[in-house]
């Protein structure tokens, strides 16, 4: 019986990558995982290996790989080690890869509304309240019925909680949405979009590739999301200019990936410690960056010379306003856009309100024990 268990195995295993290890879940027995040795997977963020966000990649892998014993074993390897930042989606569709971690705003190109998962001012809501709407109201299933229009061989998990991103960084500072006309400007998703419409060039180019373009001058300013993230890419060292806040990317998060069949050849109960690792990795990230964002913030004014602004609450409402117009006429063309779009204002409405209305201003809070006299100092 076991001989034949383990022919079964043997002829799933050619079916996909390499002969990586695979055929288990029709026999769902540890003793057969262990008789054939360790699963493994191979896997591609779309960052360099210097930036915070392939930490997080690794930091998943880890937690599957410790949580299985070692049964399942997955290796990340940065940007451009097998494709393109922006070929994830294709390369684990086809099973060049069994998986990876990125964005789902990356995909932009094959389907304009996986964007809507963090590109743009989320009805109001912050990428927590965008991942509640993914999980309880029905975001899952509408990512689903969006992959398979595409016919991308995918199971995909949102998870990660961004902080809002910067406007980006600048020669000088943003101060009338005027000063965006003819800027050479970089950016993703449904942003593309807005960026255009307030009359910049726009170049979409991965994380890796912007600040030797804004070196080499094929770029004037560029946005990208963090404090961690921008400092270890560079962008220090070609501006020192950095405008805060943004409508443009309010509420995203990451994806972690993996290709279908690999994933559904798993064991049922391997795949429930990947759901798991999903919902650990989330918590771990968003505090995680919590305490480096902070961090890097200081550093850059201290020790790279950068001078932070507040984007002007002009520019915001033009954001907004240039974002409906988008949404309108995406809606339009994309049933499945207009679809996404309505279940999230539905949610939108009821969650921001909840919110709006229950949790205190904290800048109150904050003055009080860190302003002039603030009452930290005493206690």
């Amino acid at each position: 019986m076991i001989q034949a268990d383990r022919k079964s195995v043997s002829a799933t295993r050619r079916k996909f990558l390499g002969g990586a290890a695979v055929g288990v879940a029709a026999i769902g027995a540890p003793s057969i995982v262990s008789a054939q040795g360790p699963i493994s997977m191979r896997w591609q963020s779309t960052w360099p290996s210097k930036d915070i966000f392939h930490e997080y990649a690794l930091d998943y892998a880890k937690k599957v790989n410790d949580m299985t014993g070692g049964d399942l074993r997955i290796e990340v390897l940065p940007a451009g080690a097998v494709v393109p930042a922006f070929g994830l989606l294709e390369a684990v569709t086809k099973g060049t890869l069994d998986g990876g971690h990125g964005v789902l705003v990356y995909h932009y190109g094959k389907q304009t509304a996986l964007a809507l998962w963090g590109s743009g001012p989320g009805f109001g809501m912050d990428a927590t309240m965008l991942l509640a709407w993914h999980k309880y109201g029905g975001g899952k299933e509408l990512l689903e019925k969006l992959y398979g229009s595409i016919g991308a061989n995918v199971v995909s998990f949102p998870y990660g909680p961004m902080p809002t991103q910067p406007l980006g960084w600048y020669k000088k500072p943003i101060t009338k949405a005027d000063d965006f006309k003819g800027l050479k400007f970089r950016t993703v998703g449904i942003s593309i979009d807005v960026f255009q419409g307030l009359g910049a060039a726009v170049n979409a180019l991965p994380g890796g590739e912007i600040v030797a373009a804004m070196d080499r001058g094929l770029l004037d300013a560029a946005e990208f999301n963090n404090a961690s993230s921008d400092r270890a890419l560079g962008f220090s060292d070609v501006s020192k200019v950095c405008m805060l806040q943004s409508y443009h990317q309010n509420a995203e998060q990451f994806e972690i990936m993996f290709n279908k069949d690999k994933y559904n050849a798993l064991p049922e109960k391997m795949r429930a410690i990947i759901f798991n690792a999903v919902e650990a990795a989330s918590y771990d990230m968003s505090v995680k960056a919590v305490d480096r964002y902070s961090k890097d913030y200081v550093d850059l004014q201290t020790k790279d010379n950068v001078k932070f602004y507040k984007t002007p609450d002009s520019v915001l409402q033009k954001q907004l306003d240039i974002y409906d117009d988008v949404v309108k006429k995406k809606a339009a063309e994309n049933p499945l856009f207009k679809e996404i779009v309505q279940s999230q204002i539905a949610f939108a409405k009821r969650a921001v309100q909840w919110e709006q209305d229950t949790v205190v201003n904290r800048r109150m809070a904050y003055a009080h024990y860190f302003g002039p006299n603030g009452a930290a100092a005493k206690l």
